[in-house]
C-alpha cells in the first residue's frame, strides 16, 4: 500500500499563458475534502487513485490538508521538481500551505490549479486533498462535485457533514460524493450514507450523489469494486459541467440538531 503519510518563474513568450490555460482545461480536478477524524484517509486516497488508474488515468495527488506534509520551499520556485513519481499511474505532491500562498485579491487560489497542470503535464487527473476552506478558495471558479471522506465513527461523519455544509454555503455546490471507510461487519456500514444524505437534503439543500465503501483492512485488488469504479467514472464526467452558481443561504442544522450517526 502506498503511504500518502509556487510556481516556476514565468517565461517571456506571450503564448505561455495560453498554453497553461489549455493544460489546466485538459486535466480533470477532483476536490477531496480532508477529514482529520478518518484514521484510514491514506487508504481511501489510495483506493480512489487505483480506481482512476483502472479507468486509464494518470493521477497526481496534491496533499494539502492541515495534517499533510508541508510543501517544500522549492515548490514556490519549481513546482515540478517537488512532484514525486510513486507508480507508473501515480504522482504525489506534499502541499500543505500551498493553497493559501496562491490566494489572489479576491480570495481565489485558482492559480495553483493552473500551475499544477503546467508542472505535471502527464497527469490527466489531479486529486486535491485539502480542508473545506482551501477547497472553496481553489475551486471558486470551477465546477466540481466534492468528495467527502468518513469512517464508521460518529465523529468522522459529523466532520464530513461540516465540510459539506461549509462548501455548500461558501461555493454554492449542491452535489457531493462520499468515500466511507468501514469493515464489512460494521453495524453502521449501511446506515451512514443514507443518514448523511438525508441531513444534507433537509438542512443544506444538497444531494449525496454517490458513495462507495472501502474496507481499510482488505488488500487492494487489481480491479476496484464496482461502486468505487462507478464513483470515479462519475467524477470524470463532471469535468465539462457549467460553473457553480453563486452560493445561496440555506438554514443549516445547529449542533444540537445534528442527526445521530450511531
Amino acid at each position: 500500500m502506498i503511504d500518502f503519510y509556487a510556481s516556476r518563474p514565468g517565461p517571456f513568450d506571450q503564448a505561455d499563458g495560453l498554453r497553461r490555460l489549455f493544460a489546466a482545461s485538459r486535466a480533470v480536478f477532483v476536490a477531496l475534502a480532508a477529514n482529520a477524524r478518518v484514521p484510514f484517509a491514506g487508504v481511501l486516497i489510495e483506493r480512489l487513485t487505483t480506481a482512476f488508474a483502472a479507468l486509464g488515468r494518470h493521477v497526481l495527488v496534491v496533499d494539502a490538508a492541515e495534517t499533510s506534509p508541508a510543501a517544500p520551499e522549492l515548490a514556490w520556485l519549481d513546482l515540478a521538481a517537488c512532484i514525486e513519481p510513486l507508480a507508473p499511474h501515480l504522482s504525489y505532491l506534499p502541499a500543505r500551505g500551498l493553497p493559501r500562498r496562491h490566494v489572489d485579491t479576491r480570495g481565489c487560489a485558482d492559480g495553483l490549479l493552473v500551475a499544477l497542470a503546467d508542472a505535471a503535464p502527464q497527469a490527466d487527473t489531479i486529486v486535491v486533498h485539502a480542508g473545506a476552506s482551501d477547497l472553496a478558495r481553489l475551486f471558486m471558479r470551477r465546477a466540481v462535485r466534492p468528495v467527502l471522506m468518513a469512517a464508521d465513527q460518529p465523529a468522522s461523519v459529523t466532520e464530513a457533514y461540516a465540510s459539506l455544509k461549509l462548501l455548500a454555503l461558501r461555493s454554492g455546490w449542491r452535489a457531493f460524493d462520499l468515500l466511507l471507510a468501514a469493515a464489512p461487519n460494521s453495524p453502521r456500514r449501511e446506515r451512514i450514507a443514507p443518514r448523511l444524505a438525508d441531513c444534507a437534503d433537509r438542512f443544506v439543500g444538497a444531494v449525496l450523489h454517490d458513495w462507495a465503501v472501502v474496507d481499510p483492512a482488505a488488500e487492494a485488488g487489481d480491479v476496484p469494486d464496482a461502486a468505487l469504479l462507478r464513483l470515479a467514472h462519475g467524477l470524470l464526467e463532471t469535468h465539462d459541467a457549467p460553473a457553480a452558481a453563486p452560493a445561496a443561504r440555506f438554514p443549516v442544522a445547529p449542533a444540537d440538531r445534528m442527526p445521530a450517526w450511531h
